[in-house]
């Protein structure tokens, strides 16, 4: 699975590139799909509030296409909460 990372309107600490690679490492296992390709991409929201990074993912590849996508006080935080969301998504798709 190929992963993708998008930074808009900020610079990415390196610290926050490594949380995303450890929390993304176990959906190559969990979709089985090396064509699959993990899309991720980060905004901060103007005008500055607590609630202002906004973390949005799709996956794409040879089965349906999912998308998760939450507003948080942190990039970890939005990025946690979207990977919930896409786990719900999955266990629906398998229990197909």
């Amino acid at each position: 699975m190929k992963t993708n990372i998008q930074a808009v309107n900020f610079e990415m600490a390196e610290r926050l590139e490594q949380h995303i690679a450890k929390k993304t490492r176990r959906y190559e296992k969990l979709l089985n799909n090396p064509s699959a390709i993990m899309d991720i991409k980060m905004t901060v929201v103007k005008p500055e509030t607590n609630l202002n990074k906004h973390a949005q993912i799709r996956i794409t590849g040879n089965g349906p296409e999912m998308f998760a996508e939450k507003t948080c006080d942190t990039f970890e935080e939005a990025i946690d909460l979207s990977l919930e969301a896409l786990d719900r998504q999955i266990e629906k798709l398998k229990d197909k």
